[in-house]
Parts: C-alpha cells; sequence; structure tokens
C-alpha cells in the first residue's frame, strides 16, 4: 500500500526552550543522536517540568524526525523512564494507524532514497530544513505487518553484521601493528 504521511500520523515541532543544570525532563537535541539516528550517552532532566505542555511530553513510539541541518534522520522514542521532549530542530510523528510500525515508518524515513527526496524538498542555503509541509506530503510505502517485521528483522541482522566486521577488522589492525613492534624490537 502507498500512502502519505498525513494520512497515517500526526506532526507537530519540538519546543524551543531553555536548557539548565537541573529538571524533571530531558530536552532532546540533535547532539544526542549519531549519524544514524541512535542516542548517544544518558540523558539528564535539564527542563523544568512546569515549561512544558504536556502535549510535547514523548511517548514510546513516537518517531522523531530532524528536519534541519545536513544531519536528517528518523529515530523511535523507546525510552519511557524519564519524560522527554525533543527541540524545535525535530518534528514528532505519532503513528494514528496500527498498520504501521514506528519502527518500520523511522526505517523507510532513513531509506537511501527517501532521503534523496527530503533532501530535495530542503529549503534555504545556509542551514536547510525539511518543511512539515514536505513532510505530511511524504509518500510511504506500507507493506503488511508481516513484512514490516521481516524488513527490521534484516536490517537489525546486517546493521550487527557491520559492527561486527568493524570489531574485526579494528582487531586485526592491532594485531598487525603489534607484530611489527615485535619485528622492529627484534
Amino acid at each position: 500500500m502507498k500512502t502519505i504521511l498525513e494520512h497515517i500520523a500526526s506532526i507537530q515541532t519540538g519546543v524551543f526552550a531553555r536548557p539548565s543544570t537541573d529538571g524533571e525532563i530531558a530536552y532532546l537535541q540533535t547532539r544526542h543522536f549519531d549519524e544514524n539516528g541512535q542516542l548517544i550517552g544518558l540523558l539528564h532532566p535539564d527542563l523544568k517540568a512546569d515549561n512544558v505542555s504536556a502535549k510535547h511530553i514523548l511517548k514510546p513510539g513516537d518517531v522523531l524526525f530532524a528536519a534541519k541541518g545536513n544531519k536528517n534522520f528518523a529515530a523511535v522514542i523507546e525510552n519511557d523512564r524519564i519524560p522527554l521532549v525533543a527541540s524545535t530542530s525535530f518534528f514528532v510523528i505519532r503513528i494514528k494507524d496500527k498498520m504501521v510500525l514506528p519502527e518500520y515508518l523511522a526505517w523507510f524515513m532513513n531509506s537511501a532514497d527517501t532521503q534523496v527526496f527530503l533532501k530535495s524538498t530542503a529549503l534555504g542555503s545556509s542551514m536547510a530544513s525539511i518543511t512539515k509541509g514536505a513532510l505530511e506530503k511524504l509518500e510511504v510505502l506500507v507493506p503488511d505487518i508481516q513484512t514490516q517485521h521481516s524488513i527490521l528483522s534484516i536490517t537489525r541482522h546486517r546493521n550487527r553484521e557491520k559492527q561486527l566486521k568493524q570489531k574485526i577488522e579494528s582487531l586485526q589492525e592491532i594485531i598487525i601493528q603489534q607484530k611489527i613492534i615485535n619485528a622492529i624490537k627484534s
């Protein structure tokens, strides 16, 4: 099935706030993510709860889309241990259709073809920005749930394979460097 994003999800912008050293809510910014949309490091509550509307508190399954700059990615919110709020660098996509897995939507939005399309819609020269209107009109290919699960499983296995290959490469480099050092010392 092919549909447009606004038919299967609501989209809202993140909030503008000034983080402080303490608070009850963590304020997610793009710096909290790597280039693949994976959270890096621990999150610390840095916003006061009374400064944030309840409608902006993220829920597990919400999809964040980094719409500003060159680092555009989608990430699924899985954390429910501490309250989270997205900064204005993000659009918050909340899926309404139970036939679409949040993880699948993030995978689809991160896919090469979708990224090329979204970047082609970006406005601005110094800091490109993808608009809410462009996101709402994004055509999403939605296979059945079983196929979505299969795609996600294949992707997880492929990512694990890449990690293992990088680890092997790193270990081989250490072994080679050690052999060279040992040869020099001999």
